[in-house]
């Protein structure tokens, strides 16, 4: 984003010297650190929440498929039951009206 170069980074390192003085330096360091360090940790954090959140819809997606496919199937053997009773009935209709034909040879 901004590029610092060697003379500006030597610049702030004195103005910085200049308005702290030398033995604090090591203690802002070591805050910058930490701060540094926190907010590392939370950037990961966000980004595990990111990707658990999509893995999980993933998830939530596939069921939503296979129980749109399992529907899908229930219907179709659904509509099979149907015809094959259907298919039946025809049958037992014609057996009944044979019966009347068969006795009358």
């Amino acid at each position: 984003m901004f590029g610092i170069g060697g003379g500006e980074f030597f610049l702030i390192i004195i103005v910085v010297l200049m308005l702290f003085g030398s033995d604090k330096i090591p203690e802002i360091a070591r805050t910058l650190g930490r701060g540094m360090q926190q907010l590392k940790n939370a950037t990961n954090d966000i980004k595990s929440e990111i990707h658990k959140s999509a893995e999980i819809d993933d998830i939530k997606k596939t069921f939503t498929d296979i129980g749109n496919d399992v529907a899908g199937n229930l219907n179709a053997n659904n509509t099979a039951n149907e015809i094959t009773g259907e298919i039946n009935k025809v049958k037992e209709n014609l057996e009944d009206m044979q019966g009347p034909i068969k006795r009358m040879r």
